[in-house]
């Protein structure tokens, strides 16, 4: 775990680079929206057009609580509580991260509905069944152990309750070309199949509602982005905020991946399914 912590915390002042880059623009700290800050934080391929998907998936709404698992610097979770007005609680093994998070919170206006804790997305310390709703966004392909992942989503969602997992998986076309934006190479990256996936989701305990292969949207996303970028220069800040240098060949790498089918990208909506009705008394 510490290494993929160590992965993800880049050589510090995250959050003043951020905010330098937002003056930079133009860009008030006072009036930001979510969408000001998707560059950064929608650190997930298909960005706010994914999130969206996952925001309609989840079908929450004012009054109800949803775990990010793995929130990162916690563009999901605040699009999710500015759009439904949910509250949201956010964990992310990267402390750095959590403390980003609930800056860009504050700076959005969302500390109220949106909270960021340090910890383990295994074993998150939650009690049980007390969400309405789960999410993870491009979270699973640094986790080893999914079974325990969808367990604790299991553990802390109310019956009836729905679990999205939105993630980066192997595909048929051979190994994965490194370095990509969760790993510099394969020890601390965890990618299962989709045929795994449902196996996994359904031995924890979930019924699978749906599932989306958005690949083919993936590839044309990052062309488009690549293209948007040539014609009218890249965003404020992104993601090399904190991968570094090395988040050029990381994009060149998660293109070539996607097109040459050594990764695909794979929603899953899920359900826990309801408690069954007690046996009714003979008579």
């Amino acid at each position: 775990m510490d290494r993929v912590s160590r992965f993800y915390t880049g050589p510090g002042g995250l959050i003043e680079a951020i905010g330098a880059a937002l003056d930079g623009a133009g860009l008030s700290r006072g009036s930001l929206r979510t969408m000001d800050l998707a560059a950064v934080d929608e650190f997930h391929i298909r960005g706010r057009v994914a999130t969206l998907e996952i925001i309609e998936a989840l079908s929450v709404g004012q009054g109800t609580r949803v775990l990010d698992l793995g929130s990162g610097l916690g563009g999901p979770a605040r699009t999710l509580a500015e759009l439904t007005g949910c509250t949201v609680v956010g964990i992310d093994l990267t402390p750095e991260f959590g403390a980003v998070a609930a800056e860009l919170s504050r700076w959005t206006g969302l500390s109220e509905r949106t909270t960021f804790l340090v910890g383990d997305a295994t074993r998150t310390g939650i009690p049980d069944a007390v969400m309405d709703a789960v999410m993870t966004v491009h979270v699973a392909m640094n986790i080893a152990d999914k079974l325990a992942l969808y367990a604790e989503a299991l553990r802390v969602l109310r019956p009836g309750g729905r679990f999205v997992v939105y993630d980066v998986l192997q595909g048929e076309g051979g190994d994965v070309v490194y370095p990509v934006p969760w790993a510099h190479e394969p020890s601390t990256s965890h990618l299962e199949t989709p045929e795994r996936m449902r196996q996994l989701l359904t031995s924890t305990g979930f019924a699978i509602l749906s599932e989306r292969d958005s690949s083919d949207d993936s590839l044309v996303w990052f062309r488009e982005v690549r293209e948007k970028i040539e014609r009218d220069g890249p965003p404020p800040v992104t993601f090399a905020a904190f991968l570094g240098d090395a988040f050029g060949q990381m994009a060149a790498n998660q293109v070539r991946n996607l097109a040459e089918r050594r990764i695909r990208t794979v929603m899953y909506l899920c359900e826990r399914p309801a408690r069954q009705a007690p046996e009714a008394a003979s008579t």
